[in-house]
C-alpha cells in the first residue's frame, strides 16, 4: 500500500477514452474465443495444480517422519524455482510461442507428479516440489501471456477481471480441497490428480492449434 500511494497515472484524454471505449467487444464474446479458453484452462490448471500439491507436501513429508525442517527447506527450493526462472521466461515465450512453453510447464508438472508418486525419501519430496515450482512458472506466465494477446487495450480491465476472478477462486478452491483429499485418501492421490488436469489442459491446447490451423486455410 505505501508503494502504490507513490504510483501516478495520468490521466487518460475525454475523447481518446470515448474513441478506445468503442472499440471494446462485450465480455462474452472475448471469453468465448478459442485462444482465451485455452489460456484460461491452463493458466487455472497450472495455479491450481501448484497449490493443491504444494499444500499437501509439507503435511505429506511430516507425516511420513521427516522433519518440519526437511519441510520447510522443501518448501524454500519449490519457491524459488517458481520465480527463479522468471528472469528469463519471457525471452523463452518471445522466442518458442507461449503454446509451447505452457506445454513445457505442463510436462513438468506431470514430471513433479510422477517422481512423488516414485516414492516417499526426501530427495523425491525435494525434487518433485522444484519440478512443481518450475512447472507453475512456464504454465502459469505462458497461459498469462496467452490471455494478455487475445484482447484489445480498450478491454483489459474488464477482462484481466474476469481472469482474475475464476483464477485466483480455482486456486483458492484448490488449495482448500488439499488438506482435505490429503486427510483422506493420501499423498499419492495429491498427485494421480495431476495427470487428469494436465490432460484437459493439453486437450485445450491441441484444439486450440487446429482451431488455428483451420483458420489459416
Amino acid at each position: 500500500a505505501v508503494i502504490l500511494s507513490f504510483l501516478r497515472i495520468a490521466p487518460k484524454a475525454v475523447g481518446g477514452a470515448a474513441v478506445e471505449d468503442s472499440d471494446a467487444r462485450p465480455l462474452s464474446e472475448i471469453v468465448t474465443q478459442p485462444r482465451f479458453v485455452a489460456a484460461l484452462f491452463c493458466v487455472v490448471g497450472s495455479y491450481a495444480l501448484m497449490s493443491f500439491v504444494m499444500t499437501g507436501a509439507p503435511l505429506a513429508m511430516v507425516g511420513c517422519g521427516l522433519s518440519t525442517d526437511d519441510a520447510t527447506l522443501g518448501i524454500s527450493w519449490h519457491v524459488m524455482a517458481m520465480f527463479g526462472p522468471s528472469f528469463f521466461t519471457g525471452s523463452l515465450i518471445h522466442r518458442f510461442g507461449a503454446e509451447r512453453i505452457v506445454a513445457a510447464g505442463l510436462v513438468l508438472l506431470i514430471g513433479c507428479a510422477a517422481v512423488a508418486l516414485s516414492g516417499l525419501a526426501l530427495w523425491q519430496f525435494w525434487t518433485a516440489l522444484i519440478l512443481l515450482g518450475l512447472g507453475w512458472n512456464f504454465g502459469f506466465i505462458g497461459a498469462t501471456s496467452m490471455v494478455a494477446a487475445s484482447y484489445r487495450p480498450s478491454e483489459k480491465s474488464k477482462v484481466q477481471g474476469f481472469h482474475d476472478f475464476v483464477l485466483f477462486g480455482s486456486v483458492a478452491f484448490a488449495s482448500l480441497m488439499s488438506g482435505a483429499v490429503y486427510n483422506a485418501w493420501g499423498w499419492a492421490m495429491l498427485n494421480w490428480l495431476v495427470f487428469p488436469v494436465c490432460a484437459l489442459c493439453f486437450v485445450a491446447l491441441g484444439a486450440l492449434k487446429v482451431t488455428s490451423l483451420r483458420a489459416a486455410n
